[in-house]
């Protein structure tokens, strides 16, 4: 057989994981398979509950103007059913308070909306409108442990029952395509050494990111503030973070976080005291008072990681990596669930495109192509973060040039709207980085003098 992934060839495509990249892959790969199977190592829950295999999943997690697009071209209209399930949205700058890199920005109206529901919700629809394709099977409670084939083609998975009165057999499920979505600590480097292919080379950056997360209900009504929400961004000389943004139904999500060897308490008290180290105490005033509805649940790992299956090696036809098994991000950015549908979109795309055959490494590429901007702006931020490790931690020959050109961008886009649209646009992944580098933009940037920002929290929207 060829290497192509094209409908002729692939018949029956295997997806490892069932996360919201893997479903995702499973929906583009059902319009050119025969069917599909999605293999998953936990029993998924059947309502809108927190996934086991989501080690952050009780944590803050924010659709961004990119992913909503993508979600809604993937699986039309996604996006008016989630805001029907009551997912709220936070327009920005409008409905947030937010300080970054010494400024407050000026709550001018909202460019962007950000949708702030939690996680499960979202995952609970995807899979509902997934699974619901007769071509797509899910197999639960299984895990991968291995690839069939050679180095030169993927023929299937080696499984494995778990679970209460699994014997520990394995056996073989024959595919045409192996797609890897099992998440940041996959096993494909493993796999593929066992049919004697190479591993890809993993970039790695890692600031030593940790986080902890709380559910709050809302203070009583305050008249003397209109924000959705609050955002202390983290920075070199700065380096702790606090986030407070609405779930629904009275409830909120107070997200701090810090780094290496400062992590924040998981215990009852040392929470809210910890947000005091904040360099104001909006955040720790909110939480004064509100009322603390759940425990606090702490997070630990949050690299950066890329596989470059694109460079030279000796790896098969027939296998793909999309979601974080291929890039994983910082998740302070909150990317990874728009990462996971845009490389959706980009998988469609190169399957689909008449000029091209889609062989297994030209549709790899464009799979990491999709998941380029994400990476440039986490990384290039976490760069500069004190303590940061890992051999994409060496800064390159532009990054001193871009770092202090895109320090001027993030000072301008606190007071200028001008600046400030395509900052978010870029930030969101609706438009190319190359966007804050158009004249207009560039003029603001360059010549035009830092315009004036509040000197408190602007609790109250611009007139």
């Amino acid at each position: 057989m060829a290497d192509d992934l094209g409908h002729r060839a692939t018949r029956h495509a295997v997806v490892i994981g069932g996360s919201l990249a893997g479903l995702l892959a499973a929906r583009v790969l059902a319009e050119h398979a025969e069917r599909v199977t999605v293999v998953e190592r936990d029993r998924l829950p059947e309502g809108p509950e927190t996934r086991a295999g989501v080690p952050q999943g009780r944590h803050l997690h924010v659709l961004i103007a990119g992913g909503q697009r993508a979600f809604d071209e993937l699986l039309p209209g996604f996006t008016d059913e989630l805001a029907a399930l009551g997912a709220p949205t936070v327009g920005a700058p409008g409905d947030m308070v937010q300080w970054q890199n010494g400024r407050w920005f000026r709550r001018t109206p909202a460019t962007v909306q950000h949708y702030t529901g939690a996680r499960p919700q979202l995952e609970w629809l995807v899979r509902q409108r997934v699974l619901a394709d007769p071509r797509i099977e899910l197999v639960q409670g299984t895990e991968t442990v291995g690839l069939t084939g050679d180095s030169s083609r993927v023929r299937g998975v080696r499984l494995r029952e778990r679970g209460k009165g699994a014997g520990g057999e394995t056996r073989t499920l024959a595919a045409d395509l192996v797609v890897d979505a099992s998440g940041r600590s996959t096993k494909a480097g493993d796999w593929l050494a066992g049919i004697g292919a190479e591993a890809p080379h993993e970039e790695t950056l890692d600031t030593g990111l940790a986080y902890g997360t709380r559910v709050y209900r809302a203070p009583a009504e305050d008249e003397s503030t209109d924000a959705r929400g609050y955002y202390i961004v983290p920075h070199p000389t700065q380096v702790y973070g606090g986030v407070v943004l609405p779930l629904g139904d009275g409830r909120h999500l107070v997200t701090l976080s810090g780094l290496r060897g400062d992590e924040p308490p998981t215990e009852e008290g040392a929470f809210e005291e910890y947000a005091k180290r904040l360099p104001h105490p909006v955040i720790s005033d909110w939480m004064a008072r509100a009322e603390a509805v759940s425990p606090v649940y702490g997070f630990r790992g949050g690299s950066n990681v890329r596989r470059r299956y694109d460079r030279p090696g000796r790896r098969p036809a027939g296998f793909l990596a999309v979601g974080d098994a291929l890039c994983s991000f910082n998740p302070v950015y909150g990317q990874g669930m728009a990462v996971a549908a845009l490389t959706a979109v980009a998988l469609r795309a190169a399957l689909a495109d008449p000029k091209r055959t889609p062989t297994t490494r030209r549709v790899q590429r464009a799979l990491l192509d999709a998941s380029r901007q994400a990476w440039d702006i986490s990384a290039g931020a976490d760069k500069k973060m004190p303590g940061a490790t890992g051999d994409a931690a060496r800064p390159g020959p532009l990054d001193r040039a871009v770092g202090w050109y895109l320090g001027r961008v993030v000072e301008r886009a606190a007071g200028d709207p001008e600046v400030g649209t395509p900052y978010r646009e870029a930030v969101t992944l609706t438009a190319p980085l190359t966007r804050l580098f158009a004249p207009s933009v560039a003029r603001a940037v360059l010549f035009g003098p830092a315009p004036g920002t509040p000197a408190e929290p602007p609790l109250r929207r611009d007139a």
